[in-house]
C-alpha cells in the first residue's frame, strides 16, 4: 500500500489523543508547504500570516492585525518591515483617522500570497477528496476547526471572515 492510499487511523481511545496528533502532523505538512517557498525569500511563517490576512482583507489596520494575529506590536513591526521593505506590502494613512496605517498587498505581496494559498488549498482538495472517498462528510472539516477557536474569539473570527464573504458577493 502506498503512503498516499493509507487510510486515517481511527481513534480506539475515544479520547482525542489520535486527532491531537494527526493535527500536529497535519499543521506540519501544511505549513511545510509554504515554508519551502517563504525560504527562498528569506521569509518565515510569521510573514506568511501576515500575507494572508493582509491579501485576504485590505485595508486592515495594524491594530486589526494585531488583534488577529494575537502577537505584540514589536513581533508585528520587525515583520512588516521586512515585507514594506521588500515591496510586498504598502501602508497608507487612513482616510477617517490619519493616526491608521491601513495595509495592501502590493501586486508582488498578491502573487506571493496567492501562491502560498495555492499550494495549501491543494493539500485540503486532496485531503477533502480522500474523506469523500472515505465516506466522511467533508464539510465537518469547517465545522470542526471552528470548534477548535476559543469560544470567545468565534464570533469576532465570524465577522471577519463575513467581511470577506460580504465583499466576495
Amino acid at each position: 500500500m502506498r503512503d498516499a492510499d493509507a487510510e486515517a487511523p481511527r481513534s480506539s481511545s475515544g479520547s482525542g489523543d489520535d486527532l491531537i496528533e494527526l493535527l500536529f502532523f497535519a499543521y506540519r505538512d501544511f505549513v511545510g508547504d509554504p515554508d519551502r517557498i517563504l525560504a527562498q525569500y528569506g521569509f518565515g511563517r510569521a510573514h506568511h500570516r501576515v500575507l494572508h490576512f493582509v491579501d485576504r482583507y485590505p485595508g486592515l489596520t495594524i491594530a486589526e492585525l494585531l488583534d488577529i494575529l494575537r502577537i505584540t506590536k514589536q513581533s508585528l513591526n520587525r515583520v512588516l518591515k521586512d515585507l514594506i521593505e521588500q515591496g510586498y506590502i504598502a501602508q497608507k494613512t487612513g482616510t477617517s483617522d490619519r493616526r491608521q496605517r491601513l495595509l495592501f498587498c502590493t501586486a508582488a505581496g498578491a502573487d506571493l500570497a496567492g501562491d502560498l494559498m495555492r499550494v495549501q488549498s491543494r493539500r485540503v482538495a486532496r485531503a477533502l477528496a480522500a474523506s469523500e472517498r472515505g465516506g466522511e462528510a467533508p464539510l465537518s472539516a469547517e465545522s470542526f476547526l471552528f470548534g477548535m477557536i476559543e469560544p470567545d474569539a468565534r464570533a469576532a473570527v465570524q465577522r471577519l471572515m463575513s467581511r470577506r464573504a460580504r465583499k466576495a458577493a
